[in-house]
């Protein structure tokens, strides 16, 4: 990995050469998958990540918090001194790794498995969060399912429900049972997608689902103006983690992330920092946005 030393500065790595870049050893995995059985391993932060206080004192809600973009979330947010639930739906040991990185920072986890599809679920993921913590500072919408397919006839109905249960939906449910508890400075940040803006055609229901997000997003943004809360999201490109193994094929995998500009795929630790800022007073007159990393791939 190639870096440069500025007089004396911490060393800037090239972001082409940061990461491990295609081909990738092929891989496949059963839905919704996990991080042990990934190669190369994601990098969630685990070491690199350093905190500042940024959220000090807040407690924050993470949905799909045991892997993936989630992890790394979670971690960050640990590190900058906010309690955080875990909402997963049954990766037990990777939530549980999770919990371990968030109680090394010196910080409260709680985990909630089951399935945010449910609108009940969605409700106790709130009551619980309040319950342990005494409010919610902090709601990341971040969980998700995607399955690629190369016909539409290969999509069932209970597929296309499943996923927008899971990805919108429970934004939804979620928004509208912690609202009551949210505060003036209380902030929402969703996870879209680079297919909201460039689908893929074999994502369909994936991606009219980010386009929903982001279009809830703004919505949601304009309408809780007035309360004082901040509205916004965060469009990843092709992140490396167990979600794809999980819904490509080995040979897709292989070559997860090598059309875009920086020749690679993202990290989880590369998207954390993004959600710190959109979490802390640093991004108050942010709300309403979408933050883009995409590897230099143009959305419009």
């Amino acid at each position: 990995m190639e870096t440069t030393n500025y007089n004396g500065a911490a060393a800037v790595q090239n972001p082409v050469e940061k990461y491990p870049k295609p081909p990738y050893p092929r891989q496949e995995q059963q839905m919704p998958g996990v991080e042990k059985e990934m190669d190369p391993c994601p990098d969630h932060g685990e070491t690199s990540y350093k905190g500042s206080g940024k959220l000090a004192g807040r407690k924050a809600v993470i949905t799909g918090g045991d892997s993936g973009i989630g992890k790394a979330v979670a971690i960050a947010f640990a590190r900058e001194g906010a309690d955080v639930l875990i909402s997963y739906l049954n990766e037990h040991e990777d939530a549980e790794d999770t919990v371990k990185h968030v109680e090394e920072a010196g910080r409260k986890a709680v985990l909630m498995p089951g399935d945010i599809g449910s609108e009940e679920q969605c409700k106790q993921i709130v009551e619980r969060a309040v319950q342990e913590f005494g409010q919610i500072d902090i709601l990341v919408n971040n969980a998700a399912y995607q399955m690629a397919h190369e016909s539409l006839q290969e999509i069932t109905s209970e597929e296309w429900d499943f996923t927008f249960k899971t990805n919108i939906y429970a934004m939804f449910y979620l928004c509208k049972a912690a609202e009551p508890y949210l505060k003036p400075g209380s902030t929402i940040i969703n996870t879209t997608s680079v297919n909201a803006y460039t689908p893929k055609p074999t994502l369909i229901p994936y991606t009219a689902t980010k386009a929903a997000v982001q279009n809830f997003t703004s919505t949601l943004a304009q309408l809780w103006a007035e309360k004082g809360i901040r509205v916004n999201c965060v469009a990843p490109g092709p992140v490396w983690t167990p979600l794809i193994p999980g819904s490509f094929s080995g040979e897709q995998v292989e070559n997860f992330g090598s059309n875009t500009p920086l020749k690679r795929a993202g990290q989880p630790a590369e998207m954390a920092p993004i959600y710190v800022l959109l979490a802390c007073e640093d991004s108050s007159y942010m709300s309403g946005a979408t933050v883009q990393a995409t590897g230099g791939t143009p959305t419009i």
